[in-house]
């Protein structure tokens, strides 16, 4: 069973856990967005140390959909990335990737 405490901070408000257990599951899915291998994730086994740890991404982004704009395709931010566009080349959905925000937003 998975567990997500859900956050009372802004822009959570309205998100169910379902939604939240989704985006987490895409994040942890090798064929998925498979985040894991490159980032640590509370509760995430095997983490990878190319990119930054996941947590606290309501304070390192101004909104969700500058986080969203990361995930679509982080070669918008930075053309050296090492980070896959997501959304770009169509890697997981539009649906799947809002999950994903949801899921990633409600980090501590």
């Amino acid at each position: 069973m998975i567990t997500i405490f859900l956050l009372s901070c802004a822009g959570m408000i309205g998100v169910s856990e379902q939604r939240l257990i989704a985006g987490k599951k895409i994040a942890f899915e090798r064929d998925k967005g498979n985040c894991l291998a490159c980032h640590v994730i509370a509760d995430g086994e095997s983490p990878g140390n190319i990119g930054p740890v996941l947590s606290a991404l309501s304070k390192r982004f101004n909104n969700k959909q500058l986080l969203r704009g990361q995930i679509w395709d982080a070669t918008q931010f930075n053309p050296n990335t090492s980070m896959p566009p997501f959304g770009k080349n169509k890697i997981i959905s539009e649906d799947e990737i809002d999950q994903l925000v949801d899921y990633l937003w409600s980090l501590e």
